[in-house]
């Protein structure tokens, strides 16, 4: 696992997202496939998460036994089962919908959001993923560092009673979701077959509107979140 390369990735994820897909652009020049051959974003993904979660769960956990399952509920089920499912669902889109048409009696190969990383059928010792499901990973690290390492240390004023915590819980709420559409957004604007990729940002447009909501109803998305864990 090359792991120099995979925090040059999730340190740009944070900086300068552009970058990582044009460095992914090369890859599918050089070893003709978009998805990744080394899982390390994925292992070190899970692993700063469980790490993360660990720490939550000293803070304002009750027991070893909560611990254990928080942290397994949310690298299982959050990360991977839902990023999975997600993956799945911009995938299906993706070539169903978001495809650019091939005129009849051309010879353009038709090409396709990849399910597998290379070849049609997986080879024992070789890794495989799905760029789908790259992207999902690409996109949830910086929700991550927000969310899970940010709001750690942010969580004394964050859970606090009052206008101000509110404030900050949705600013910070909105300001990682809204990053993790526009990385998915990139990651699948850069496939030079699709088009009308624009649809992928239109979650923001979501976000929009129900941020002032959320302050009207005087919603805490932080307080939410740790009593859905910890309560």
């Amino acid at each position: 696992m090359d792991m120099e390369y995979t925090f040059w990735q999730m340190r740009h994820l944070c900086t300068s997202p552009k970058v990582v897909y044009q460095q992914t652009k090369y890859h599918k020049q050089t070893k003709n496939q978009w998805a990744r051959d080394d899982p390390a974003f994925t292992v070190i993904c899970g692993i700063l998460l469980a790490v993360a979660v660990s720490s939550f769960c000293a803070a304002y956990g009750h027991s070893v036994a909560q611990a254990i399952f928080t942290v397994a509920s949310v690298v299982i089920l959050h990360f991977l089962l839902a990023g999975i499912s997600l993956a799945t669902i911009c995938w299906f889109l993706s070539n169903h919908y978001l495809r650019e048409e091939i005129a009849a009696h051309t010879h353009v190969v038709e090409q396709r959001v990849e399910w597998y990383g290379t070849g049609s059928l997986p080879r024992i010792g070789q890794s495989f993923q799905l760029y789908a499901f790259d992207v999902h990973c690409n996109s949830y690290f910086p929700l991550f560092v927000i969310l899970y390492v940010l709001q750690y240390f942010l969580s004394p004023l964050l859970l606090a009673h009052g206008f101000v915590p509110t404030l900050l819980s949705n600013m910070l709420y909105f300001v990682a979701l809204s990053y993790y559409h526009y990385l998915n957004f990139l990651g699948y604007d850069v496939l030079p077959f699709l088009e009308r990729t624009i649809f992928f940002l239109y979650p923001i447009g979501i976000l929009v509107i129900l941020f002032p909501l959320s302050l009207l109803a005087g919603f805490n998305p932080c307080r939410f979140a740790m009593n859905l864990y910890f309560e």
